[in-house]
Protein backbone atom coordinates (compact mmCIF):
# COMPACT_ATOMS: atom_id res chain seq x y z
CA UNK A 1 0.00 0.00 0.00
CA UNK A 2 2.97 2.31 0.42
CA UNK A 3 4.06 2.20 -2.35
CA UNK A 4 1.27 2.51 -4.46
CA UNK A 5 1.03 5.75 -2.40
CA UNK A 6 3.98 6.93 -2.99
CA UNK A 7 3.55 6.47 -6.32
CA UNK A 8 0.36 8.25 -6.30
CA UNK A 9 2.18 11.15 -4.84
CA UNK A 10 5.40 10.96 -7.63
CA UNK A 11 3.48 10.39 -10.55
CA UNK A 12 3.75 13.87 -11.44
CA UNK A 13 7.68 13.70 -11.79
CA UNK A 14 7.36 10.29 -14.00
CA UNK A 15 8.98 8.12 -10.47
CA UNK A 16 5.62 7.24 -9.33
CA UNK A 17 5.13 4.56 -12.74
CA UNK A 18 8.29 2.54 -11.65
CA UNK A 19 7.08 2.25 -8.34
CA UNK A 20 3.73 2.13 -8.55
CA UNK A 21 4.13 -1.22 -11.00
CA UNK A 22 6.35 -2.21 -8.08
CA UNK A 23 3.42 -1.49 -5.24
CA UNK A 24 0.48 -3.49 -8.11
CA UNK A 25 2.71 -6.21 -8.17
CA UNK A 26 3.57 -6.51 -4.35
CA UNK A 27 0.05 -5.74 -4.00
CA UNK A 28 -1.49 -8.52 -5.87
CA UNK A 29 0.81 -10.92 -3.67
CA UNK A 30 -0.04 -9.73 -0.82
CA UNK A 31 -3.73 -10.49 -2.09
CA UNK A 32 -2.96 -14.18 -3.14
CA UNK A 33 -1.54 -14.54 0.31
CA UNK A 34 -3.98 -12.83 2.49
CA UNK A 35 -6.68 -15.05 0.24
CA UNK A 36 -4.99 -17.89 1.81
CA UNK A 37 -4.73 -16.95 5.28
CA UNK A 38 -7.53 -14.67 5.48
CA UNK A 39 -5.52 -12.20 7.02
CA UNK A 40 -4.69 -8.32 5.65
CA UNK A 41 -7.05 -8.31 2.83
CA UNK A 42 -8.02 -5.03 3.14
CA UNK A 43 -4.78 -3.59 3.00
CA UNK A 44 -4.11 -5.46 -0.08
CA UNK A 45 -7.26 -4.18 -1.63
CA UNK A 46 -6.13 -0.62 -1.26
CA UNK A 47 -2.42 -1.15 -2.01
CA UNK A 48 -3.96 -2.51 -6.04
CA UNK A 49 -5.71 0.18 -5.98
CA UNK A 50 -3.86 3.05 -5.47
CA UNK A 51 -0.69 1.15 -7.60
CA UNK A 52 -3.65 0.65 -10.39
CA UNK A 53 -4.31 4.73 -9.61
CA UNK A 54 -0.79 5.85 -9.43
CA UNK A 55 -0.26 3.86 -12.93
CA UNK A 56 -3.23 5.50 -14.68
CA UNK A 57 -1.94 9.02 -13.59
CA UNK A 58 1.65 8.79 -14.43
CA UNK A 59 -0.03 7.52 -17.83
CA UNK A 60 -2.21 10.35 -18.32
CA UNK A 61 0.73 12.81 -17.44
CA UNK A 62 3.07 11.30 -19.84
CA UNK A 63 0.65 11.51 -22.88
CA UNK A 64 -0.36 15.16 -21.65
CA UNK A 65 3.18 16.00 -21.49
CA UNK A 66 4.18 14.48 -24.74
CA UNK A 67 1.28 16.26 -26.45
CA UNK A 68 2.01 19.23 -25.32
CA UNK A 69 5.97 19.13 -26.30
CA UNK A 70 4.06 18.64 -29.58
CA UNK A 71 2.22 21.43 -29.96
CA UNK A 72 4.64 23.89 -28.62
CA UNK A 73 8.56 22.63 -29.70
CA UNK A 74 8.27 26.05 -31.73
CA UNK A 75 8.69 27.60 -28.76
CA UNK A 76 11.58 26.19 -26.98
CA UNK A 77 14.39 29.49 -27.96
CA UNK A 78 12.64 32.35 -27.76
CA UNK A 79 14.05 35.74 -26.30
CA UNK A 80 11.90 36.36 -23.32
CA UNK A 81 9.53 34.55 -21.26
CA UNK A 82 7.17 36.84 -22.23
CA UNK A 83 7.83 35.62 -25.99
CA UNK A 84 7.43 32.24 -25.23
CA UNK A 85 3.92 32.34 -22.93
CA UNK A 86 2.65 34.16 -26.34
CA UNK A 87 4.07 31.53 -28.57
CA UNK A 88 2.44 28.77 -26.41
CA UNK A 89 -0.64 30.50 -26.24
CA UNK A 90 -0.81 30.76 -29.90
CA UNK A 91 -0.11 26.99 -30.49
CA UNK A 92 -2.49 25.90 -28.02
CA UNK A 93 -5.50 27.94 -29.12
CA UNK A 94 -5.14 26.90 -32.52
CA UNK A 95 -5.63 23.54 -31.88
Amino acid sequence: MSLGIIGLCTSVVFIGGPLAVIGLILGIAALISARRTGVGRGKAVAAVVTSALAIVVSGAIAVFMIWYANKTQECYQPDSFHQYTECVREHIKAS
